[in-house]
């Protein structure tokens, strides 16, 4: 039986079924799932019963995966494998987090627009991330397209952002948020990096805005310029008409194109309810810039306020 593709939109999100992911996959259905990836941007996989193995299998499929940054905090206990990225609000313990916890403050990042690991020169391809538990309650994910959004965009202004380029940083987001706790081993390794504010897509030839609350400033523009411009279209590209918003089933399996899409986790609370979420990321075949052909000056980015 040939995988079933169900759009939820005409050209943004659709559900997948009579596939399972628990198990090996021809080239034929590698193949169905990655033209459909393409197309709509996110996929939602219903009623997968995975292991951390066989997500890590199902992912390597899209591309390598990326190094996970927690891995940088020596002292960081983890619970799952690191190949994953624990999306949760539990401890190593398996209870649940504590309100003034490092993790806690770290994650409520993840609240804001973003799109995954724009602040790695080398930036995220695909996430796929699988619900063990959720909570009743809000927790919810919100999927922005990008594409569409940059379609939508006066002439003029696609014209002004032709070639522009931003310098996206971790420190950048979580300032926003008010975490500055950062190790010495992630402000060595996690230094501002440039990414475009456009980019194209090789596999469709469509353009997308590429855009993140890991976006501090834009090259050649004053930071009061910059901070404008980037609130500016980020509220664009998130009006109503380009989100989807996901509530999430235990089991789901919901997979996105980094490169087109933004997306953040919505309020819940997380003193009270487990959310249990496993996240495998893939990484792109280089960073944005170099993709556009846009040669960066090495002294044109400074440190960021770490």
């Amino acid at each position: 039986m040939p995988i079933t593709i169900s759009p939820i939109t005409p050209t943004f999100a659709a559900e997948v079924g009579d596939v399972d992911l628990a198990q090996p996959l021809n080239s034929s259905e590698v193949e169905e799932i990655k033209q459909a990836f393409w197309q709509y941007g996110v996929l939602i996989f219903p009623e997968q019963r995975l292991t951390e193995q066989q997500q890590v299998a199902f992912a390597q499929h899209i591309g390598p995966l990326e190094s996970n940054i927690v891995t940088l905090n020596k002292e960081a206990k983890l619970r799952i494998t690191p190949d994953l990225v624990d999306i949760s609000n539990l401890t190593a313990n398996e209870r649940i987090w504590g309100e003034q916890s490092r993790m806690r403050q770290f994650q409520l990042g993840n609240r804001l627009w973003h799109t995954d690991s724009s602040f790695k020169y080398l930036p995220a391809r695909a996430s796929m991330l699988y619900a063990l538990t959720v909570a009743p309650i809000g927790g919810h994910t919100e999927f922005a397209d990008m594409r569409t959004a940059y379609d939508a965009l006066p002439e003029e202004k696609k014209l002004r952002l032709t070639g522009l380029v931003a310098e996206h940083a971790l420190a950048y987001s979580r300032a926003k948020t008010g975490f500055t706790n950062f190790t010495d081993a992630e402000r060595t390794n996690l230094p501002p990096v440039p990414q475009v504010l456009v980019r194209t897509i090789p596999e469709t030839g469509r353009k997308s805005l590429y855009l993140a609350s890991h976006a501090g400033r834009i090259l050649g523009m004053s930071e009061e310029e910059s901070r404008a411009l980037l609130a500016e279209l980020i509220a664009h590209a998130t009006q109503r008409q380009f989100v989807y918003t996901h509530r999430w089933r235990v089991h789901d399996l919901v997979m996105w194109d980094n490169r087109c899409t933004m997306h953040r986790g919505t309020d819940f609370d997380d003193l009270r309810w487990v959310r249990d979420m496993h996240r495998a990321t893939v990484s792109d075949i280089a960073n944005t810039c170099e993709q556009e052909g846009i040669t960066i000056p090495p002294a044109a980015t400074e440190s960021a306020h770490f």
